[in-house]
């Protein structure tokens, strides 16, 4: 494997885990992987809060992860994979880690222990022991909002002198905080955002990259926003963000994933907008509310779709419905008539 810390970077999607009739669709899974293996993405996140990650048993984590490593396989590039972890125990981390030690994967995101709310010397303590048992490196997760509990920046400046934690997602929804921790922060430790509505910021302060729940939608337009950062074209970059922004919003009109689902099934990447509870599909009203949003956009949709038949000819019949319904049945391209 790859060293994660040189590759956690760029533009990382948090993948949804697609579900049928209860269980781990798989066809579905691996039209996801191929059409964002194809696209401009550096990495993807399983299981985590977008892959209902806490929903899934350890064999369905599994096979999430070979299937995903398989596809991955398959494609012209590598692509990194962290796993999402959750636990509010130190030790019963210890199983999980030693459970997925074997797997194909790069490394993990954990977040801090929830609901318990330890003190920032055990959160020090935690973290670290995690890092000394871990067969692969690890990525923390500063989300207090879900978790209870914040780390702050003099913990996690100590965590990131680990060797085995190679850099963070930065959910602590407090830009001071950031902005102190990339100024602050060793060389090597990334930081990635994983506030979809502020990605634009966050990348203007000085963030490596993002995991973004939004960039399952109109990828390469949030993957555009970072590259004319990075190339100096602050105002074509600002531009790009505000043509995207309000999507980010849409698509946290309702908990995620449900909304990211509901639109990724209304396009024919996935077979179902299916969640597992708690989690439950949207509403009438937000369901609207995407139907139009995706009518807006569909010339982009329509274009972005002639790739997605190039790489999975099973497709056609599946979107096509799709296309047709958001276009009235004009100004669909030749592939996909």
């Amino acid at each position: 494997m790859t060293e994660l810390r040189n590759l956690l970077q760029g533009l990382w999607l948090p993948l949804i885990t697609p579900f049928r009739n209860g269980e781990l669709d798989e066809p579905s899974l691996r039209r996801l992987v191929r059409h964002y293996t194809a696209h401009p993405v550096d990495g993807l996140i399983l299981a985590a809060t977008s892959g209902e990650g806490m929903t899934l048993t350890i064999a369905e984590l599994e096979r999430l992860v070979s299937v995903v490593r398989a596809e991955i396989s398959n494609s012209t590039r590598y692509i990194p994979i962290c796993l999402g972890l959750s636990g509010a125990g130190t030790q019963k981390m210890f199983d999980a880690l030693d459970e997925t030690a074997a797997w194909p994967i790069d490394g993990y995101l954990i977040a801090s222990p929830y609901y318990v709310r330890p003190s920032q010397r055990g959160l020090s303590q935690h973290f670290t022991a995690l890092a000394d048992h871990a067969s692969w490196p690890i990525v923390l997760y500063n989300i207090p909002y879900r978790t209870g509990v914040r780390i702050e920046n003099d913990t996690l400046l100590r965590l990131a002198e680990h060797p085995n934690i190679v850099g963070m997602k930065d959910c602590c929804a407090d830009r001071a905080q950031s902005i102190e921790l990339l100024r602050r922060r060793p060389a090597g430790f990334r930081v990635l955002t994983g506030e979809d509505a502020e990605y634009h910021n966050a990348l203007v302060d000085g963030a490596d990259g993002a995991i973004l729940l939004s960039a399952h939608i109109e990828t390469e337009a949030f993957a555009a926003v970072r590259t004319m950062l990075w190339e100096g074209n602050q105002e074509a970059a600002a531009a790009q963000w505000q043509a995207i922004a309000e999507l980010t919003r849409l698509l946290f009109a309702e908990p995620s994933p449900a909304p990211a689902k509901y639109w990724l099934s209304r396009t024919g990447l996935i077979d179902s907008a299916e969640v597992r509870l708690p989690m439950v599909e949207v509403g009438a009203e937000t369901a609207a509310r995407l139907d139009a949003e995706m009518a807006r956009r569909a010339p982009l949709l329509l274009r972005a779709a002639v790739s997605l038949f190039s790489l999975s000819p099973f497709l056609r019949g599946e979107v096509r419905g799709e296309l047709r319904s958001l276009s009235g049945g004009e100004g669909l391209p030749p592939q996909a008539r």
